[in-house]
C-alpha cells in the first residue's frame, strides 16, 4: 500500500481535533506519536509502502520505549489515525484490517501476539475458527435456516449452536462421538450451572434437528430443576427510586460535553425514553426522525423483538422533552430527513451505536453514583424498563385501578409476545406489597362483613 501523500502536521491536528477525548483535550504525546510513527514509515520503508510488516517493526521498536500497555494504546491511536485518513481516501487500505481479517477484531491481543517470544504460534492461535466448521457444522446450519424459514428469529440459539460448534472444532478426538457424549463433554469444559444449562439446551435442539431426519433418534432431554437453580443465580432486576430516577436525569443535563454540546440532552432524552417508554437499547438505537410524530404524541417502534411493530403513545412530558431535543438537534447541524437516526454522534457525525449507547448511559450511572466505578454490578440499563413496570403498578394501585385488569394492555405497550412475557417483570417492591395489601383490606373487609351478616 503506498502512502497518496505526505502527512503533515496540520493533518494531525485536524485528526485529533476531529476526535472526542475525555477530558476534552488530546492527551500529551499523542501528537508526537503519529508524528513518529509517520516517520518511521518514511525512514524504514520503501516508497513508504505502508503495510503489515512495517507495522509489527514499528511495535518491536516502541516496545524497547513503553511496556506492553502503552505500546498496545499507541497502536489503537495509530489505527484510528489511519482509519480516519482512510475514510478521507488519503490512504489506499489500512494495513490493520488485513490483521483484523486474519486474526480477530481486537487490536490488543494481536499487538501482543506479534511482540511474544513466538510471534508465529500466537497470531496462529488467535485465528478465528470458521463458521460451523464442526463435524456437525452442517446440521446446524440447516436447522437454523429452517428455523428462521419458519419465522423464528433465532438469534440466541444461533450464538449458543456457533458456540457449541466452536467447541467442536478445537476438540477434533470428538469427531464423530454420540451426541449425548458432546454434550457431556462441552458442559464440563467450564464450571456454572448456566454452561451446562446452555450445553442441554444446545443438546436438545441439536437431537430435535436429528430426529427430524431420522425419528430414531431420540430426542435428549432438559433437567428442569438445574433450569431453576441456574435462574436463582441470577442477578434480579434493580427497582430505582424515584429520587434516583431523578438524580440520573440530573446527572445526564450536567454531563460535561464542551466538544459535543447536544451530547447531555441527547442522553437526557434516551433515559426519559427508557424509563418512561420502557423502551429497550436496540429500539432508541433504531429509531429514525420519522418515528416521532409529534401531531398524534406517538413514536413507532419497527422490527423489533419477536418482528413487532408497534406505536406508543406518550405523555406530554415526554414529547416536550423531545420537541426541545428535536429543536437542539437541528439547531447542532444534525441530518433532518425522515429516515435519518433520532440520536445522531455530533462529533463522529453518524449515528449512534447499541455499545455507544450503552456505553453512554452506563457512564452517566457511574457519575450519578448509582454504579460503580468499574466492573459490571450495580443497576443496569435494562433495569429502567423494569422499574417502569414496578411504578406503573404502584400508580395503579394509588389510583384504585385493578392491575391485572390492565395487563394485557402494558404487554402490548412494553412489545411483549404475551402477558407471560410481562409477568418476569412484576418483581414485587415494598411499596407495592403496602399498596396491594391495603387495597385487599379494604375489599375484603366489605365481604367479610357482608358475610357475618348472614345467619
Amino acid at each position: 500500500m503506498k502512502l497518496a501523500i505526505r502527512v503533515n502536521p496540520n493533518t494531525i491536528e485536524r485528526f485529533l481535533d476531529s476526535q472526542y477525548f475525555r477530558n476534552g483535550k488530546p492527551p500529551k504525546g499523542y501528537a508526537y506519536t503519529l508524528r513518529a510513527f509517520h516517520c518511521f514509515v518514511w525512514r524504514h520503508s520503501a516508497d513508504a509502502e505502508l503495510s503489515a510488516p512495517v507495522v509489527k517493526r514499528w511495535l518491536g521498536e516502541a516496545r524497547l520505549k513503553w511496556d506492553l500497555l502503552g505500546v498496545c494504546r499507541r497502536a489503537r491511536l495509530i489505527e484510528r489515525f489511519l482509519e480516519w485518513l482512510q475514510e478521507r481516501e488519503l490512504i489506499h487500505t489500512n494495513p490493520f484490517d488485513e490483521l483484523h481479517r486474519l486474526y480477530g477484531q481486537r487490536t490488543r491481543p494481536i499487538v501482543r501476539a506479534m511482540l511474544g517470544d513466538n510471534a508465529e504460534s500466537a497470531l496462529q492461535k488467535l485465528r478465528p475458527l470458521p463458521r460451523f466448521g464442526s463435524f456437525m457444522g452442517k446440521l446446524m446450519e440447516a436447522h437454523i435456516s429452517q428455523m428462521r424459514t419458519l419465522g423464528y428469529r433465532y438469534d440466541a440459539n444461533e450464538a449458543l449452536l456457533l458456540s457449541c460448534d466452536r467447541f467442536l472444532q478445537t476438540h477434533t478426538e470428538l469427531d464423530g462421538a454420540p451426541l449425548k457424549s458432546l454434550v457431556e463433554a462441552w458442559s464440563k469444559s467450564r464450571t456454572g450451572l448456566l454452561h451446562r444449562c446452555k450445553a442441554q439446551s444446545v443438546g436438545q435442539m441439536i437431537s430435535k434437528a436429528m430426529h427430524r431426519l431420522d425419528p430414531s433418534v431420540q430426542i435428549l432431554s432438559v433437567d428442569r430443576g438445574l433450569e431453576r437453580r441456574a435462574r436463582r443465580q441470577l442477578r434480579r432486576p434493580y427497582h430505582y427510586t424515584d429520587e434516583e430516577i431523578r438524580r440520573l436525569l440530573h446527572t445526564a443535563l450536567s454531563l460535561p460535553s464542551p466538544r459535543m454540546p447536544l451530547r447531555p440532552l441527547m442522553a437526557y432524552t434516551m433515559l426519559i425514553l427508557a424509563y418512561c417508554a420502557g423502551l429497550r437499547v436496540g429500539e432508541i438505537v433504531h429509531l429514525s426522525l420519522g418515528d416521532v410524530n409529534l401531531q398524534d404524541n406517538t413514536i413507532e417502534i419497527r422490527e423489533t423483538k419477536f418482528f413487532k411493530h408497534r406505536r406508543l403513545p406518550l405523555s406530554p412530558g415526554v414529547m416536550a422533552v423531545l420537541v426541545r431535543y428535536l429543536a437542539a438537534r437541528k439547531g447542532a447541524g444534525a441530518p433532518m430527513g425522515s429516515s435519518s437516526p433520532l440520536f445522531w454522534n455530533q462529533n463522529l457525525g453518524h449515528p449512534y451505536t447499541y455499545g455507544g449507547v450503552r456505553t453512554l448511559l452506563v457512564a452517566i450511572m457511574r457519575r450519578s453514583g448509582l454504579k460503580q466505578t468499574r466492573g459490571t454490578t450495580g443497576p443496569r440499563i435494562h433495569d429502567l424498563r423494569h422499574t417502569m413496570v414496578a411504578h406503573r403498578m404502584r400508580d395503579w394501585y394509588r389510583q384504585g385501578i385493578n392491575p391485572q385488569d390492565k395487563l394485557p394492555y402494558l404487554a402490548t405497550y412494553l412489545g411483549h409476545k404475551d402477558i407471560h412475557s410481562t409477568l418476569a417483570y412484576l418483581h414485587t417492591t415494598p411499596e407495592v406489597l403496602q399498596k396491594a395489601s391495603e387495597r385487599f383490606r379494604k375489599r375484603g373487609a366489605r365481604v367479610l362483613s357482608v358475610t357475618g351478616e348472614q345467619p
